[in-house]
């Protein structure tokens, strides 16, 4: 059973999340502004947080800095914002992943395992794979290409690893989101999408001049060796 915080000021989402939480086997405690949630975060230990931007208080994004001065708590963000600019700042910003609202307790419920399972769990395995210039190494969860650091959110170094598993085999994007992400496919999810779009930003490429990652229209991505 997870101990979770909810940082919620809306009294019918708070409510309902938390009966819907505990009735899939997670306990929690809630707060209704920044600054007590902050509190609790740090107080209280939580195994996870999830975090409402819009607080009446102070905005969510200086809580995720300010909670990450001092905490590594696993926190996945809840907002209303379906702008692609806030997301990548709040990724930046040390969250673990985000939701945009409307969505269902189930697919939370989803993430918060999968965010769980991913920080909490061991590696499945810990040989370091080489794609060309490119180097994951997953025990410490870091990726070089022709000798340099990529500096990778969590997700991107996850999607990065699974590719990489498996060189050269086509991946459709159902399978990314079910296997990296751990939740249902949603033909309406742009999760796939956009966190491919920031990976190829960091390996120097992109979908019209593509290195490494080769989408087949229709199918899915894989990953290549581009001297290949």
């Amino acid at each position: 059973m997870a101990q979770l915080l909810l940082i919620e000021d809306d009294p019918a989402v708070r409510s309902a999340l938390i009966r819907a939480l505990t009735e899939r086997g997670h306990a929690l405690t809630s707060a209704a502004t920044g600054m007590s949630g902050l509190r609790m975060a740090v107080d209280d230990r939580p195994d996870l947080v999830i975090l409402d931007l819009g607080l009446p208080d102070m905005d969510g994004f200086e809580i995720i800095r300010m909670l990450r001065a001092v905490s590594r708590v696993p926190l996945i963000v809840a907002t209303a914002r379906d702008d692609e600019g806030e997301i990548a700042r709040v990724l930046d910003a040390g969250a673990d992943d985000y939701l945009v609202k409307p969505f269902g307790a189930v697919q939370l419920d989803a993430r918060i395992r999968a965010v769980l399972r991913r920080l909490h769990s061991e590696d499945d395995g810990d040989q370091t794979l080489v794609v060309g210039g490119l180097r994951i190494d997953p025990r410490s969860r870091e990726a070089t290409m022709d000798g340099r650091p990529i500096g990778l959110r969590p997700k991107e170094f996850d999607l990065l690893l699974y590719l990489a598993a498996r060189p050269g085999q086509i991946i459709s994007k159902r399978e990314l989101l079910t296997q990296v992400w751990q939740v249902p496919y949603g033909g309406a999810d742009k999760t796939v999408d956009v966190h491919l779009s920031w990976l190829r930003n960091k390996l120097g490429e992109s979908a019209q001049e593509p290195r490494y990652l080769r989408a087949i229209r229709g199918v899915g991505v894989k990953i290549v060796d581009p001297a290949g």
